[in-house]
């Protein structure tokens, strides 16, 4: 049986708290490998900071825009009647506030190259991935037909270049 809190927003009961663990561990784990133990950063020896940081960028650039982005649909989204949302970024990614944590995430590890912090990252991909689920089936229940059309056309992680127009 559902709660009426869950009812309302079809988001995973975990799924704030989970948010904040990942965070959590993936940072403690980021800034003890990198700036103290080491144990999986040797591959940042052959690769110059710069290059990292120029691959790094570009994630971190992208995840504020998703973030960034979602945030206005979702705060214009209390002046709407309850509907399924389809436009700015999730006219490209289904999620993408979670794409935008993913590769807020990524550019960490892309920067220091730490190969522990990438193995965490693949620990709340799958945990973001498990929560994504979760909502996509209470949408599924809410929507029909629409989310089903919606899901088809927009993919879960990785943001289409051009933004679906829905008709």
């Amino acid at each position: 049986m559902k709660t009426a809190t869950e009812d309302e927003s079809g988001e995973h009961p975990c799924g704030d708290l989970g948010q904040v663990i990942c965070l959590a561990a993936f940072m403690a784990v980021w800034i003890l490998d990198t700036f103290y133990l080491g144990f999986s950063t040797f591959l940042a020896r052959f690769v110059p900071l710069a290059v990292r940081l120029m691959m790094a960028g570009p994630a971190l650039l992208l995840s504020f825009y998703l973030v960034r982005a979602a945030h206005g649909v979702i705060a214009h989204g209390a002046d709407r009647s309850p509907a399924l949302i389809k436009d700015g970024a999730f006219a490209r990614l289904r999620h993408p506030l979670y794409g935008g944590s993913l590769l807020f995430y990524l550019s960490f590890v892309l920067a220091s190259f730490s190969l522990i912090a990438g193995a965490v990252l693949a620990g709340v991909f799958f945990f973001y991935n498990f929560i994504a689920a979760y909502e996509e089936e209470f949408l599924e229940r809410k929507y029909g037909s629409e989310y089903r059309e919606y899901r088809r056309k927009v993919p879960r992680w990785l943001p289409r270049l051009r933004a679906v127009r829905f008709d």
